[in-house]
């Protein structure tokens, strides 16, 4: 799609009502189980979830990533939720949000042939996408890519100075026409909606990226990221992950949580 031209899209408005169901309890068990049998063969899953506290279809999806996050702690599985802007004119600004979360949205149109985008969205390794409520289609995703080798392998290394995060990092494997891309993440925080499509509830999260950077995979600069106020360190991590320029491609990541 072209840059710049983002048409918002409400699953509840399109009608598109695939994956609600996955939360019924006895689904959410099964679909663990799904991700759980996936072979300890060092493969890896990075899930992005594209998402809005302005956006009525959104809370399910956040509901899904956390019990995946929950049942699956001790799996190479990466999950980020990017809270997009253009949300933010309906009736509620998401204090998450950031017009790059919503320019990186715009580019996986491009890599995946998309007409538009809209939240909630989720996608794995760069390749596939869904509705992000789509629980069967999503923990199928993951499971496969549990199960395929990565191509390139990430160290990551940071120290802390003055409210800021310097980040050290090495990429190695395949890095052609690669970039490494950085994210802050927050691993849960609440909010109470007071607008919008979302009013009067309370919101959970989980897996928030607060901060995003994107540096050539080849390159030994270090990354100098400015630290949010209510940083703790207990409670955050960083994630880093190659992704291929040409066609979005996620090859390899790694993470690393802070001391308290």
């Amino acid at each position: 799609m072209k840059p710049g031209r983002v048409i918002i899209m409400s699953i509840a408005l399109i009608g598109v009502l695939i994956g609600m169901a996955a939360f019924v309890n006895a689904s959410n068990q099964k679909m663990m189980k799904d991700v759980q049998k996936a072979k300890d063969n060092k493969g890896f899953a990075v899930v992005e979830l594209f998402t809005s506290e302005g956006c009525s279809s959104c809370p399910p999806a956040d509901e899904l990533i956390e019990r995946i996050q929950e049942g699956n702690e001790n799996k190479e599985i990466y999950i980020m939720a990017f809270h997009v802007d253009y949300w933010d004119h309906q009736g509620w600004k998401d204090r998450f949000s950031d017009h790059e979360y919503s320019v990186r949205q715009e580019q996986y149109a491009g890599w995946l042939n998309l007409s538009t985008i809209y939240t909630p969205q989720a996608v794995i390794n760069g390749t596939r996408e869904f509705v992000g409520s789509n629980g069967s289609s999503i923990v199928k995703a993951i499971s496969n890519g549990l199960e395929e080798a990565p191509g390139a392998e990430v160290k990551l290394q940071y120290k802390i100075a003055q409210g800021k995060l310097y980040i050290e990092h090495e990429v190695t494997g395949d890095k052609k026409n690669t970039e490494l891309v950085l994210t802050l993440v927050q691993k849960s925080a609440e909010s109470k909606v007071m607008a919008g499509e979302n009013s009067g509830r309370k919101l959970s999260h989980v897996q928030i990226v607060r901060q995003l950077a994107h540096v050539d995979a080849n390159s030994k600069e270090e990354v100098v990221m400015t630290l949010p106020q209510d940083f703790t360190g207990k409670g955050w991590e960083l994630i880093g992950f190659v992704q291929r320029n040409a066609d979005g491609r996620i090859i390899g990541a790694a993470r690393t949580g802070f001391q308290s």
